[in-house]
């Protein structure tokens, strides 16, 4: 298929390429590039590209497509609360544009990567897709209306799905430092300490960046009626973790380790744990591969291979990032592009 990902040179998807290549399809990339140069090891694959912010997206862009895989979002809590306005312009309204876009443009499939954060504060109860939503940021909220419109746009011609992505871990050029496993990893490693934020009760479906990829691969090739205007957790029942679990896991991977508290670390609540049976039923050829000990060991080959600092580490957080291109009059306060030249690393 000829496949357009937008957000190509983010997080997920930097590893989504490759697997989408090395599958045969043919992938081109849509990124506003706000990490270009943030590279961690070997630089991403190599695709032909659009430099776009996905609220620019017009029909003319999509045409001769077979599929629209939507990563492309402000992809966490901390950033998405730095200016909610942005989030929902970006995360709901551009999605739902976009969409729109692609439909005119006659592209028959979007695979809209969604969020297990809608799920929220939901305690120790085991969630399908039916599960109520009750989004606790404005990230999850953004996730929850985008899937709610894109439904309504499903129709004979136009066959969106939605894959709800547990808390992504692993490594990827594009490495992100904000997320639990990797941020655990990471400190350890470069500060011989596992620091809590929060008292480690809360549950966390987690899946390695490379299943989220397999995921979307297998969506894709899947029968039309299979994945027609359905969602599906993406990841698997046996990796949904309390975050005091992981912290242990990680000590164990990481030489000369300790796990902190910090004084008054009280239960996140942001707590959910999802049941991705529906997936496997669903495409029974697709199995994840990872669980989060062997991700953590494959973090931390990545960090001793590169010589990870802390410095270096702190670098790949998003907010960041952010914050620097905003400091230095590169990005405004919606978070475009200044003049076309600061989007140029």
């Amino acid at each position: 298929m000829r496949v357009l990902v937008t957000g190509h040179d983010g997080y997920i998807g930097s590893v989504m390429v490759g697997v989408l290549t090395k599958a045969g399809h043919v992938v081109t990339g849509l990124d506003t590039y706000l990490y270009a140069g943030c590279t961690f090891g070997d630089d991403p694959v190599a695709v032909p590209a659009i430099r776009k912010d996905v609220r620019d997206v017009t029909a003319s862009d999509l045409r001769g497509f077979d599929a629209v895989i939507h990563l492309a979002a402000l992809s966490n809590d901390p950033l998405g609360c730095l200016n909610e306005r942005c989030t929902f312009e970006i995360n709901h309204v551009g999605t739902v544009r976009l969409a729109e876009a692609a439909k005119k443009a006659g592209v028959p499939r979007f695979l809209f990567s969604s969020s297990c954060s809608l799920y929220g504060a939901a305690g120790d109860e085991m969630l399908g897709e039916d599960a109520r939503f009750n989004p606790v940021t404005a990230y999850g909220v953004s996730k929850v209306l985008a899937e709610a419109d894109l439904s309504k746009l499903a129709d004979e011609t136009f066959s969106p799905s939605y894959l709800r992505n547990a808390t992504a871990y692993g490594l990827s050029s594009r490495l992100r430092a904000d997320i639990v496993v990797n941020n655990l990893v990471g400190i350890a490693y470069t500060t011989g300490e596992i620091v809590m934020q929060s008292d480690g009760t809360p549950w966390r479906p987690l899946v390695h960046v490379e299943d989220i990829s397999r995921a979307f691969l297998a969506v894709l090739e899947a029968p039309r009626d299979v994945i027609h205007n359905e969602a599906f957790n993406v990841g698997n029942a046996s990796e949904n973790y309390q975050i005091r679990d992981v912290a242990e896991i990680v000590r164990q991977v990481v030489p000369g380790s300790s796990i902190r508290y910090l004084e008054g670390a009280g239960p996140d609540p942001r707590c959910y744990r999802v049941d991705c049976g529906k997936l496997s039923r669903s495409l029974p050829h697709f199995k994840t591969e990872w669980d989060v000990r062997r991700g953590a060991t494959e973090l931390y080959d990545g960090f001793v291979r590169h010589g990870l600092t802390r410095d270096m580490f702190s670098s790949f957080t998003r907010i960041t990032r952010i914050q620097e291109l905003m400091a230095a009059g590169r990005l405004d306060g919606s978070l475009c592009w200044q003049t076309p030249e600061a989007a140029v690393i």
